[in-house]
């Protein structure tokens, strides 16, 4: 109910909730002649407890909240009252700053605290306890919290959020106006987090053309980098002119000459496409077989330089050439103490004649036995082994199986944070004679390249994966292309070993292999489960009650560390946005005595399971790295967390770097392995219920897994094999890089038919 139009001037004591995208705020706002502070309504920029606050708008009645002041214009200013500065410091807004410290500088400079900060820092020396270190880390802040409202106000003038700010300013410094006016669309391409509609909605309020070819140029980049993000190395253009049309409204022939553009500047590459093999049912959809293809022009660089790289290395002298093999197997087998099946024995064969061989299968099927075997045949011989994989996860069980060293593919490859390059690559090699790689299928196409350059041309590569697991997040579909090029030597492994088959893991992994649905285990000493459900609703509560007592109490597993939920997809109820926040109150509920951060939608606590969302290469972590939440410090604005041993430090700033992990997706999940999984697994995943994806998750558990939801989505998923397109040459381009090689080698001893070896 309308009462009345006012105006209304205060200090904020509170911010109950403020959105930062498009700036809604509820404040608890002390009001002079007010007994009882205000609650107040409205959109702004940015506020803090203890600003100075003036609003315009009108007293509502709310039904449950009461009265409130709805306010249709606020502005907001730095506080000019000892209580308003204290309130103000001590919100958190200044790194160095928290309560304790707000309270003495403000006992020692009263009303010009903020004019002696903000002047003459210096004079902060005389508070105990502050030091030069902090003073310095208090000037800074001050400094870019100043910038950071400017560009606030810049970028609200407009009618875009500005939750980015500070990384604006931390990318750009002084200049981020100044490049902002002059090109906004340079947001969406070099400040993580700001994509194309928000750099366009900006451009567009600024008044730039909504036919310009300088916007037609960005809408092109942007779908192809979400091309990209979906897995394709390339994409037809026809579907990328249809993509950015759809995006912008911009014609056609406007599109198609920002390509021709793009295409002179060198950001994208047009190739027609003279593939010989026919699309599949997917692509029949979309284009006719010989539509030109469009690439970014770094994938394009990287495919060519995979096919290139991986012929160098196919095609060099081999460690072992010479040795008896056959002996060498037989001291593996004293050495390991086992009789290998002819399969693996077969494999070792492989290692000691092939400079590239892939080595893929199912679980339970020996192939860690294999990697042990090589390395004990390499070592031998005195040759170097280097083992790595795309995550910490997959490195630290590649090292647990086999008792050797293993690393990261970045680790491995040394990222120097300096000069933002590895620093092995094709000019400085690995100091190695066989380079082993495990859950292959994650590496996509640009780390790739970059691993298979730094591989010296005397060393044997060797590619461990499951073809049925699900495709790098990245794009490509490496090891699906490097087996399809017919150049590698593939040993697939299909023998399921006694001790595994005793799993009801493997026996349901294997079902699903073959279309099949998969059974339980007939008694609860068993490993792997189906719990039938069929409402979202009743699916969190059993998988919370599963979580926090049943599996605890009946297999003893700590249901924070050894736990983890894997969902089909992130946003629906059962997806894993939702799944935290649940999980989070059973599992880490907030305590008055500890503190907590909410940033970009989520709210962090000390003990939380956070998950990296990116790769950076600054702090070395990388897309998909769990870790827990150590510390939290309100004063330095800072969150540290523990990945494996190593603790990361992130400013509240840069907080949508990371996710809670109580649940994640099963992409995420990728390469790692838990002590047990809980799968929800419902219709309303109806897009992703696929094979591969069920497959994925069930692999993830070692000691348990348990499905909960209907068996109408799980045998949807079953007989749903995976029939997503994939846009990639590289399979093509290593079969005409392998026979162009060959057919120009002057030394005559090459023979194309000697290396057309079928599959064993």
């Amino acid at each position: 109910m309308l009462l009345m139009s006012a105006t209304i001037e205060g200090i904020v004591e509170r911010v109950a909730f403020h959105h930062p995208e498009n700036g809604f705020a509820v404040l608890r706002v002390a009001v002079p002649g007010i007994d009882e502070p205000v609650t107040l309504v409205g959109n702004v920029n940015a506020v803090v407890s203890g600003e100075q606050i003036h609003a315009v708008g009108e007293w509502v009645q709310h039904c449950e909240h009461g009265r409130q002041f709805k306010a249709t214009s606020i502005r907001t200013c730095p506080p000019g009252t000892v209580e308003g500065i204290k309130r103000y410091l001590g919100s958190g807004l200044i790194r160095g700053i928290g309560l304790h410290f707000a309270q003495r500088i403000v006992e020692k400079f009263g009303v010009q605290t903020l004019r002696i900060i903000d002047e003459s820092p210096q004079f902060l020396a005389e508070i105990r306890g502050i030091g030069p270190k902090r003073i310095q880390q208090i000037r800074q802040s001050w400094q870019e919290q100043k910038a950071v409202r400017d560009i606030m106000i810049f970028l609200q003038s407009y009618g875009v959020g500005t939750a980015r700010a500070l990384r604006i300013v931390r990318t750009y410094g002084d200049q981020a106006m100044d490049l902002i006016r002059a090109n906004p669309y340079r947001l969406c391409e070099e400040v993580w987090g700001i994509g194309f509609p928000t750099a366009d909605q900006l451009a567009l309020n600024m008044g730039f053309d909504r036919q310009s070819i300088f916007r037609a140029r960005a809408a092109v980049r942007y779908v192809l980098r979400q091309f990209n993000e979906q897995g394709h190395v390339a994409y037809p253009e026809v579907g990328a002119v249809g993509a950015a049309q759809e995006l912008t409204g911009i014609d056609q022939t406007i599109i198609a000459e920002a390509i021709s553009e793009g295409c002179q500047a060198g950001e994208i590459v047009r190739e027609p496409n003279r593939s010989t093999a026919a699309p599949n049912a997917a692509a029949l959809r979309l284009i006719s077989r010989w539509e030109p293809w469009l690439y970014t022009k770094p994938l394009y660089l990287a495919e060519i330089g995979v096919a290139q790289q991986l012929v160098r290395l196919r095609l060099e002298a081999h460690p072992l050439r010479g040795i008896d093999v056959e002996p060498l197997i037989e001291q593996v087998e004293r050495m390991m103490r086992l009789a290998l099946a002819p399969q693996q024995r077969e494999a070792l064969r492989g290692v000691t004649q092939e400079k590239v061989l892939i080595v893929t299968g199912g679980p339970g099927v020996g192939k860690t036995t294999i990697v042990r075997g090589m390395i004990e045949m390499f070592a031998a011989s005195a040759k170097r082994v280097a083992l790595c994989a795309p995550t910490g996860r997959a490195a630290r069980r590649l090292g647990e199986s086999t008792g050797s060293d293993a690393k990261t593919i970045h680790r491995l490859l040394e990222f120097d944070s300096s000069s933002g390059r590895f620093q092995h690559g094709r000019g400085c090699p690995l100091n190695a004679d066989l380079v082993i790689v495990d859950e292959v299928s994650m590496v996509d196409l640009a780390l790739m390249e970059h691993l298979i350059a730094a591989i010296p041309s005397q060393a044997c590569l060797v590619l461990v994966g499951d073809t049925d697991q699900l495709p790098s997040v990245g794009p490509g579909n490496v090891l699906r292309d490097f087996i399809n090029s017919g150049v590698v030597r593939v040993v697939r492994l299909s023998e399921v070993f006694r001790q595994a088959a005793s799993s009801y893991i493997v026996r349901a992994a294997h079902a699903i292999q073959h279309g099949e649905i998969p059974e339980p285990a007939p008694n609860p000493s068993g490993d792997f489960f189906i719990v039938e459900s069929s409402r979202p609703d009743a699916i969190t509560e059993r998988i919370l009650t599963m979580i926090g007592q049943r599996i605890p109490e009946r297999f003893g597993l700590d249901p924070l560390r050894d736990v983890q939920v894997l969902t089909p997809m992130n946003r629906t109820p059962l997806g894993a946005a939702t799944l935290n926040q649940r999980l989070q109150q059973a599992l880490n509920p907030p305590r008055s005595h500890l503190p907590e951060v909410s940033r970009f939608g989520a709210t962090f606590r000390v003990g939380d399971k956070v998950m990296q969302l990116r790769n950076n290469y600054q702090r070395e972590v990388f897309n998909g790295d769990v870790g827990r939440v150590v510390a939290l410090s309100e004063i330095d604005q800072e969150l540290r967390v523990d990945f494996d041993g190593r603790e990361v430090t992130y400013d509240f700033a840069d907080l949508d770097e990371l996710s809670l992990a109580y649940a994640c997706t099963i992409h995420k999940a990728q390469g790692s392995e838990f002590p047990a999984v809980v799968i929800p697994w419902h219709t309303s995943h109806y897009l992703m219920l696929r094979r591969n994806l069920l497959y994925t998750a069930i692999t993830r558990g070692r000691r348990l897994v348990v499905l909960v939801g209907n068996r109408a989505a799980l045998r949807r998923a079953v007989e749903r094999g995976d029939d997503v397109l994939r846009y990639s040459r590289l399979a093509e381009r290593i079969k005409g890089e392998f026979e162009k090689t060959v057919t120009t080698r002057q030394t005559g001893t090459f023979d194309l038919s000697m290396f057309d070896r079928p599959e064993i």
